[in-house]
């Protein structure tokens, strides 16, 4: 069982989209995905510019891949939200749905000040 970042089971981040980096839906991570999508965020327009401007467009549809409007859940990579939070664009976070191996990349503190 999963646990997220405030010590309680592993809540569902978002169906629709579905999200997660096994698109079960969850911010679970294994040795397979390097990119460590653990954080469930809430997108905002501002993000989502952010992302686009340092190479990861998340907004534009392709390959199956819906493209994301500001009001979407969605995994973030944990490097990416804290590259976000730097750069004061961090959006906002589902606590009970963000996975506890999030706490080795970002703080739990960073984390509570944007929780949704």
């Amino acid at each position: 069982m999963s646990r997220n970042v405030v010590g309680g089971e592993l809540e569902p981040c978002s169906s629709e989209p579905l999200t997660g980096f096994y698109r079960d839906g969850c911010c679970n991570t294994g040795s397979d995905d390097a990119g460590v999508h653990t954080v469930c965020a809430r997108m905002s327009e501002e993000f989502l510019e952010f992302s686009r401007s340092v190479g990861n467009d998340l907004s534009t549809p392709r390959d199956g891949f819906p493209g994301l409007r500001p009001g979407d859940r969605w995994c973030l990579c944990a490097a990416r939200w804290q590259e976000a939070l730097d750069a004061g664009v961090a959006p906002s976070v589902h606590l009970e749905s963000t996975l506890a191996a999030t706490l080795e990349w970002v703080r739990l503190e960073d984390l509570r000040r944007h929780a949704v």
